[in-house]
């Protein structure tokens, strides 16, 4: 059973809803524009917030009901531990999309989110900040990479923190563009600067 639930885990988070909504609903491939992603953050831009929002959501939940079904099925930390990893390397290394995928951000919130409420509540709180004060989802990814597995251990949930170590590395591997473009300052806000709104 514990392999069926990986694996599960695993096709789960490989279904890519950024693509499927994006070209339904919109014909358009994000893979081909943008940052040429299929996560929320992308699809938000090319298609509009409500479809962006969508995309989160599924992301972020499937990412989550494998966890749940782990807990539900079993109370070992390994298990729970290695559905969640499944789940974002699905997301991550699709499958479907002849192994590529998104950046892990919103299935990495799911899976924490069925393992640890408070975990997630307080991750997730720094990261809106920082995407509210810098203006770079791009950034408040890599901050929410990082509190995953600090908040893990503040929280008494010492058991996830090696999972959050490792999705930690495979955000910031997925990120590294977006460092890059950082670091040259040529990184897109999410908000659009007055002037470039009016043009």
């Amino acid at each position: 059973m514990s392999i069926v639930l990986i694996l599960f885990a695993f096709f789960l988070g490989a279904v890519p809803f950024g693509l499927y909504i994006a070209k339904t609903f919109k014909n358009i491939d994000p893979r081909d524009d943008g940052s040429r992603n299929t996560g929320a953050t992308n699809v938000a831009r090319l298609c509009g917030t409500k479809y962006g929002v969508t995309v989160l959501v599924l992301d972020v939940l499937k990412g989550a009901v494998p966890v749940w079904i782990a807990s539900i099925w079993s109370d070992s930390w390994l298990l729970t531990s290695a559905v969640m990893l499944a789940a974002v390397f699905g997301h991550v290394y699709s499958p479907f999309l002849n192994w590529k995928g998104g950046k892990g951000v919103a299935t990495a919130v799911g899976v924490f989110l069925g393992a640890s409420f408070w975990t997630t509540l307080l991750s997730g709180a720094v990261c809106l900040a920082v995407i509210f004060l810098s203006g770079f989802v791009s950034l408040g990814s890599m901050t929410i990479a990082v509190c995953f597995p600090l908040f893990a251990l503040l929280t008494g949930n010492v058991h996830l923190v090696p999972a959050g170590l490792i999705l930690m590395i495979l955000m910031f591997w997925r990120h590294r563009e977006n460092i890059q473009r950082l670091a040259r300052h040529e990184e897109k806000p999410w908000r659009k600067k007055k002037h470039e709104t009016m043009e």
